[in-house]
């Protein structure tokens, strides 16, 4: 390796001492290549890299690709689409249903309203009509016959 080098460096008043470094490639003689005998012999392939130098290595096979799998006879984007169309009609069917249900139970209530009112109606009238056979505590109504001449009012 060499030795650093030292400069000096002034910014503004002050001045200070840099060193460089200067890296130095090593040098060595390459290993020996020692033969070895393999029980079967493989092929072999050599490379010649443009600097000279002969590189030796095993054959490797090419990479078998995995095997495709087969392309279904109807593609997944019609299947999601149909699966779709099921799932939309289920939910219209279900909201009809709802909608069926909810018509239905507004019927059910208008109706018991009606039938409450007739009943309380009916009630009403016996207590009034039965109210004058007796005298008791009944309330008593006299209805008469009024006639209206020339704008008056005449009971």
């Amino acid at each position: 390796m060499t030795e650093p080098t030292t400069h000096r460096r002034t910014a503004g008043h002050e001045t200070t001492a840099v060193q460089i470094h200067t890296p130095t490639p090593i040098t060595h003689a390459p290993a020996p290549v020692v033969p070895v005998q393999p029980g079967a012999l493989p092929s072999v392939a050599s490379i010649v890299l443009p600097d000279g130098r002969v590189i030796t290595g095993y054959a490797l096979s090419p990479a078998q690709p995995e095997p495709v799998a087969p392309k279904p006879p109807v593609s997944r984007a019609a299947v999601n689409l149909a699966l779709g169309g099921v799932g939309f009609l289920a939910v219209c069917g279900g909201l009809l249903l709802l909608t069926t249900f909810i018509a239905a139970l507004t019927a059910l209530i208008t109706q018991l309203i009606i039938l409450a009112a007739v009943i309380f109606g009916g009630w009403i009238a016996v207590q009034v009509l039965s109210a004058s056979g007796h005298r008791g505590g009944g309330t008593t109504v006299n209805i008469r016959k009024a006639v209206i001449k020339r704008n008056r009012f005449y009971s």
